[in-house]
């Protein structure tokens, strides 16, 4: 991996649609933006900045999420998450993660990530699961 610099950030941005409702993913019971949708919109933003730095054969997998959501959104608003590194300490990531809408901020939180070989991680994760070879 290459050397990332505290305090760099990254953003992406979602309408809110139908399937991230928390109707649709059984989170709740009313037509708002579900919490587990805006951590992944948090937890992709923070994938995607660490994405230019990493080797070849290096992916990022998540570790921790520790998040509030706030404020509600409905379907249709723009919504946007936020990912700032806040501290380095080996293979293991810390970020600030953030989200919000045309109104206002809708969640904040911390996120941890962790660097790692994509494919022997990926062979452990399939023999765990009884599909290794």
């Amino acid at each position: 991996m290459k050397e990332l610099e505290i305090g760099c950030h990254a953003e992406v941005s979602a309408y809110v649609h139908e399937s991230m409702l928390a109707t649709s993913v059984e989170s709740g019971s009313l037509p708002v933006l579900a919490t587990p949708m805006m951590a992944a919109l948090m937890e992709k933003a923070a994938y995607l900045l660490v994405g230019k730095a990493l080797d070849e054969d290096e992916t990022t997998v998540g570790t921790a999420l520790d998040i509030r959501h706030t404020a509600a959104t409905a379907a249709g608003a723009l919504v946007t998450a936020r990912a700032e590194l806040t501290a380095v300490e080996g293979r293991e990531l810390t970020f600030q993660v953030s989200a919000w809408d045309e109104a206002g901020e809708i969640g904040s939180g911390v996120h941890k990530r962790f660097v790692v070989k994509a494919e022997p991680f990926f062979q452990k994760a399939e023999a765990r699961n009884g599909n290794g070879a």
